[in-house]
C-alpha cells in the first residue's frame, strides 16, 4: 500500500504544528491506530509520538531473555495483517512484523520517536487539544496541537518497575536485577540463578537462562497456573503442507484460538473447579512423577482470576524435568551474602538474582490533562465503555484484553473510534464528550472478583473508575464485546457532540 502523506498544517503563535489526529505510543496500538487512520481517513492529517528511540513499545523495551509473546500471534496479530511465524513468538519476530505493517502503511514518516508527551490541554473555545512534549534526544520543548487525541501508549512503567522492599538486600554481592532493566552484558553461563516471581515473565526468563546456567530457580510466594502450548499449531502445519492462502490459514488459526480461550474463559468462570481439574492435568505430564503440582502450580484463586502463563512447548516444564530448573514456594526471610535465606530456614545459593515481580500501572502515561484549565482527576472519573473518560473531549484510549490477546481490542476500539469521527463529520460536531450523570455509581478500576494480580490491586488508587451500568463499564470479554462494540449507539445520550 503507498500513500502520499498529508502534510500537518501549521499554525498560531510561533508556528505551532497541528494535525487532526495525535496518536500517542508507537507499540502495537498506535501502530494499528495509524493503519486504521491510513485506510479510512486518507485525508485527514495525524502524527505517532512515542517516547523511546524506536518502534514497538513493549517489545522494543523487554530485553531480558527468551522475551516472546505470551498470548498466540494469530489472534495477537492485527485482524487485516495475517501472521505467517509461529504461534507463539519471540520479540524480534514481532518488532519485523510492525516493521512490515510500518511500511505497507507508509507511517515511518508519521512516527516521531524521543517524544514525550508532558501534558495535554483542552479549550472548548478553539475545540482542540495543545500537548507539551519534550524531546528526549535535544531535551527542547515542543508544542503541538490536535483535534483528537488517541491515547496508544500502554498500560505500565517502562522506566519503573515494581520491585517489594527485600530484608538484607544490600548484603548480597552479586547482581540483583529486574527483567525491564535488563543488562546487555549480564553473563549467567555457568552460575546458580534464582527468580524470585511466577508470572508470564519468569516463565520466560527461567528456561532461557537455564539453558546455559549451572540451575536457576523460580521462587515463589504464590504459585500460578501455567499451561504449555505448542509453538507451532498443528492445524497451521496441516494447512500450511496443503498450500492453503495465508490469508485463509491466518483466518482459520485465528477463530479456533478465540474458540479455545472463550472455552476456558468460559469454564473457568461457570466452572471453576472443573477449569482447575483441566490446567492441573494438562500440566502433570509435562513434570516429573514425584513433582508436587499441587503445591508449586495450583493458586489459591481461580482460574483467570489472574492470568495464565503460557508455556511454548512446555518449555519451563522440560528444564525442571531435565534439572536445569527448579520452583521453590516459599517467602524470603533475607537475603545473605552469598543468596536467599527463606521462612522455612532453607538457603537458595546464587550468583545472580533476578527479580521477576512485576511491574506499576501507568494512567495514560501519567500526562498531566487539562479540560478547560481544570485538572483531570482520573482516579475520580468514570469510563466510557474502556475507550473514553466522562468529561474528557475527544481522547480515546487503548486498552486491551487480559484474558484474550491485546491487539483483539486494539482493533475493534479503532473500528469504534473512526466510526465516531465519522460520526462527528456527519453531524458537524467539533468535539464529543461522555457525560455520566451523577446516579452514576464508581466502582474500581478492576473487580478483585473478576480479576486481581498484584499489578493491579496495588494500582487501583490512580486508575480511572468504571460504573454500574453500561455503558460505563469495562473489561468485559471479547467473546461479548465482538458484537457490543460495532454495535454500540452513539447517539443514545451518552455521548455529548457540540
Amino acid at each position: 500500500m503507498t500513500v502520499t502523506e498529508t502534510r500537518p498544517e501549521t499554525t498560531g503563535t510561533g508556528g505551532v504544528e497541528h494535525v487532526d489526529v495525535l496518536v500517542v505510543g508507537a507499540g502495537v496500538a498506535g501502530i494499528g491506530a495509524g493503519h486504521h487512520l491510513r485506510e479510512n481517513f486518507p485525508d485527514r492529517s495525524f502524527a505517532i509520538l512515542d517516547t523511546h528511540p524506536d518502534r514497538g513499545g513493549t517489545w522494543w523495551t523487554h530485553r531480558y531473555p527468551g522475551a516472546r509473546s505470551d498470548s498466540d500471534l494469530f489472534t495477537y496479530g492485527y485482524r487485516h495483517k495475517p501472521w505467517r511465524g509461529p504461534s507463539i513468538a519471540s520479540s524480534e519476530e514481532i518488532l519485523n512484523y510492525l516493521d512490515e505493517v510500518i511500511e505497507e502503511d507508509d507511517l515511518k514518516g508519521s512516527i516521531r520517536y524521543q517524544h514525550r508527551v508532558v501534558s495535554t490541554s483542552w479549550s472548548s473555545d478553539d475545540a482542540r487539544w495543545t500537548v507539551e512534549i519534550r524531546r528526549e534526544d535535544t531535551d527542547e520543548t515542543v508544542r503541538m496541537t490536535c483535534g483528537f487525541l488517541w491515547m496508544c501508549q500502554g498500560y505500565y512503567k517502562h522506566d519503573e518497575p515494581y520491585t517489594p522492599e527485600f530484608p538484607g538486600r544490600e548484603r548480597f554481592t552479586g547482581p540483583v536485577l529486574h527483567p525491564q532493566s535488563w543488562p546487555a552484558d549480564l553473563d549467567w553461563t555457568g552460575k546458580k540463578v534464582v527468580v524470585i516471581g511466577s508470572g508470564a515473565t519468569a516463565a520466560t526468563v527461567v528456561p532461557a537462562m537455564a539453558e546455559t546456567a549451572e540451575h536457576v530457580t523460580m521462587l515463589q510466594r504464590t504459585p500460578t497456573f501455567m499451561i504449555a502450548a505448542p509453538k507451532t499449531h498443528e492445524l497451521a502445519i496441516q494447512l500450511r503442507a496443503l498450500d492453503i492462502p495465508e490469508e485463509w490459514t491466518y483466518e482459520i488459526l485465528r477463530r479456533t484460538y478465540i474458540e479455545q480461550f472463550n472455552e476456558l474463559t468460559r469454564l473457568s468462570a461457570e466452572e471453576p473447579d472443573a477449569a482447575r481439574q483441566y490446567l492441573l492435568d494438562e500440566m502433570r505430564p509435562h513434570l516429573p512423577e514425584d513433582f508436587d503440582i499441587e503445591k508449586h502450580f495450583n493458586p489459591a484463586y481461580r482460574p483467570w482470576q489472574q492470568r495464565i502463563a503460557l508455556l511454548p512447548d512446555g518449555d519451563m516444564f522440560a528444564s525442571i524435568k531435565e534439572g536445569k530448573a527448579s520452583v521453590v514456594t516459599d517467602t524470603i526471610e533475607t537475603f545473605t551474602e552469598t543468596g536467599i535465606r527463606l521462612a522455612s530456614g532453607e538457603e537458595l545459593e546464587a550468583d545472580i538474582i533476578v527479580t521477576a515481580t512485576g511491574f506499576n500501572l501507568s494512567c495514560f502515561g501519567d500526562v498531566d490533562f487539562t479540560v478547560d484549565g481544570e485538572p483531570v482527576d482520573f482516579s475520580q472519573r468514570v469510563t466510557w465503555r474502556g475507550i473514553m473518560i466522562d468529561g474528557v473531549p475527544n481522547m480515546a484510549f487503548v486498552f486491551g484484553y487480559f484474558r484474550h490477546s491485546w491487539t483483539l481490542r486494539a482493533d475493534l476500539i479503532s473500528d469504534l473510534v473512526s466510526r465516531l469521527l465519522t460520526h462527528m463529520d456527519e453531524k458537524g460536531a467539533r468535539s464529543v464528550t461522555p457525560t455520566a450523570g451523577p446516579d452514576v455509581e464508581l466502582r474500581p478500576w478492576s473487580d478483585p472478583e473478576n480479576f486481581n494480580p498484584g499489578y493491579v490491586m496495588r494500582s487501583q488508587d490512580r486508575m480511572f473508575k468504571q460504573g454500574d451500568r453500561a455503558p460505563w463499564t469495562h473489561m468485559h470479554e471479547f467473546a461479548e464485546e465482538r458484537h457490543t462494540l460495532p454495535a454500540a449507539d452513539l447517539d443514545d445520550g451518552s455521548l455529548k457532540y457540540s
